[in-house]
């Protein structure tokens, strides 16, 4: 059976009155056995806040005395005013940092405190047990609901906190990339509240690895939010990873398709990312000769072929006079020869090793580079033919 409060019956004037005089000593209470008990708010309840939380703590207990002592109102029921209070208040205790678990505790720690000195008060006004049993739970569910609409308050001010941080951080990894000037970088950077490492890598990764790979990095890892051209239309996304220990990280990617920027001063971040995005171009269609293959990319082992690429336009112009002897021989036997001479070349006339490369035989090696011969002639000894022939098939 419901007790009389829960029927609306109200408690009688002079409890009523009894209970509201005691309310800045049950609000005093309260927030001493917080800061005792709760170590998040040690020391933060003293001065001007400490005043401003006993206040509160006296209005929302006000609130329910108010409620019990007739009004028409459920008195489990906070009013909107006390519970958007507490709503705020959830949002100010994430604002300063302290967590759910702590504010919760808090609400705890206060709702124990409030009865025990509440009833002790109700017991001292000759209130029946019956009534006595309904007011304990009016006390904890009135405190209930407020604790819920702190706890709403306190995740809303995460998430809002959250995807505000986000955007800085994205904001900042654009302006690493478009190479502002120093003081918009270091505007944004205290902006993130983002600590400045002394070095960043740049990791171009697949999009459907970029999860997996961001749980072995460094929790501080910038990414632009917007794709970027050079990556494709969503197919991959760039990391900004900070302070890597190099050959830890490379370990950590094993059997992910990434490729790895060099390792700069992290306010020249541009420069390992456009390394990055030169080396992906080098991963050229299945079956063409001498491309990269798919797996981890270290741009530092690839550093003569990023030169020998670097202005694709020269690099064909080169290839097409350097190989022009080869212009009027079969398509299939001009892949041997060009690959054959590249071997050559790479093991300077070691016949054997060149054999070895191309998985052949040493006479295969001596009958093809007599043709090679046929077609170059004495060039081959000149050293500046050499060297576009190198450049040419690098």
């Amino acid at each position: 059976m419901d007790s009389p409060l829960r029927e609306g019956v109200a408690l009688p004037a002079s409890t009523v009155a009894s209970l509201r005089a005691a309310l800045p000593e049950v609000a005093g209470r309260t927030v001493e056995a917080i800061i005792t008990d709760v170590p998040s708010y040690a020391g933060a309840l003293s001065g001007p806040m400490g005043a401003t939380i006993r206040q509160a703590v006296e209005l929302a207990l006000g609130g329910f005395v108010s409620l019990v002592s007739g009004g028409s109102r459920d008195p489990r029921t906070p009013t909107a005013a006390s519970v958007r209070g507490a709503y705020d208040l959830g949002r100010g205790e994430a604002r300063s940092g302290r967590s759910m678990e702590a504010l919760l505790a808090a609400y705890r720690i206060g709702a124990r405190v409030s009865w025990r000195e509440l009833s002790r008060t109700a017991v001292e006004a000759d209130i029946d047990a019956a009534t006595l049993a309904g007011f304990a739970e009016l006390v904890f569910a009135f405190i209930d609901e407020l604790s819920a609409s702190s706890a709403a308050g306190h995740s809303d001010e995460l998430a809002a906190s959250g995807r505000v941080r986000r955007r800085r951080l994205e904001r900042l990894a654009h302006l690493l990339l478009e190479r502002a000037p120093a003081d918009a970088v270091h505007a944004a950077v205290e902006a993130a509240d983002w600590p400045p490492p002394a070095t960043l890598t740049a990791l171009v990764v697949p999009s459907e690895q970029a999860r997996a790979v961001l749980t072995v990095v460094d929790p501080a890892t910038l990414q632009p939010a917007d794709e970027l051209p050079a990556l494709g239309d969503g197919e991959r996304v760039l990391l900004l990873v900070p302070d890597v220990r190099r050959p830890a990280l490379l370990a950590s990617l094993t059997r992910r398709d990434v490729v790895v920027g060099p390792t700069v001063p992290w306010l020249e971040a541009r420069t390992s990312y456009d390394r990055a995005e030169r080396a992906l171009a080098l991963r050229a269609p299945e079956g063409e000769a001498f491309a990269v293959p798919d797996g981890v990319l270290d741009t530092d082992d690839l550093l003569a072929r990023l030169v020998v690429h670097a202005d694709p336009a020269a690099h064909a112009a080169l290839r097409a006079r350097a190989l022009a002897p080869l212009a009027g021989v079969r398509p299939d036997t001009a892949a041997r020869l060009e690959e054959t001479l590249r071997a050559w070349l790479l093991h300077q006339g070691r016949r054997d090793d060149v054999a070895a490369a191309l998985f052949v035989h040493p006479q295969t090696v001596r009958y093809r580079m007599g043709k090679v011969r046929e077609l170059w002639g004495e060039s081959l000894t000149d050293p500046q033919v050499v060297l576009d022939l190198v450049v040419a098939l690098a």
